[in-house]
């Protein structure tokens, strides 16, 4: 009789164990192979260019592209790139923010913009020259027929560059 009873519970457990491994893999599944369905629309995405000018005034001549990608990687720095990447995920934060801009403009998705391009202007030996003033604008990139056709699609207001690091 014990034995009977023994193998119930085992046989309760293994069910138990069964439906919560079944219950997992119904959450683990979709973030491993993802759902396509999850895009409304697959569009371009906007590239940020910016340009430094040195009076308010100025109309920008020199536009120079927000973080480009690279022309090719290293298999190594490929594979690191899987596991670690932060660059990359503010990168695709920036393309969040062009993107609800260009769809319902706000203050916050031009301010975060901003805050990325002052920082990367910080970056590089921006700092000595005398342009006191930035603006960037968004680009839209698509192919018409065999050319690749170059669309602005936003031009923010001209913001001082504060030179101590934070605008």
């Amino acid at each position: 009789m014990g034995d009977l009873y023994g193998n119930r519970a085992w046989l309760i457990l293994a069910f138990l164990i069964a439906d919560v491994m079944r219950n997992t893999l119904k959450l683990v599944l979709p973030v491993i192979i993802p759902s396509w369905r999850f895009f409304d629309a697959i569009a371009p995405s906007p590239r940020i260019e910016y340009a430094l000018l040195t009076d308010g005034e100025e109309a920008p001549i020199a536009w120079v592209e927000l973080r480009p990608r690279p022309k090719t990687i290293s298999f190594l720095t490929m594979l690191r790139r899987i596991l670690w990447n932060p660059v990359w995920n503010e990168t695709l934060f920036l393309v969040s923010c062009s993107e609800r801009l260009l769809a319902n403009p706000t203050q916050h998705s031009e301010d975060e913009i901003f805050d990325r391009v002052f920082a990367d202007i910080a970056l590089t030996d921006c700092l000595e020259s005398t342009k006191c003033f930035v603006q960037f604008r968004l680009m839209s990139v698509h192919r018409e027929l065999s050319d690749l056709v170059r669309e602005e699609t936003f031009r923010s207001a001209i913001r001082p560059l504060d030179k101590g690091g934070a605008a």
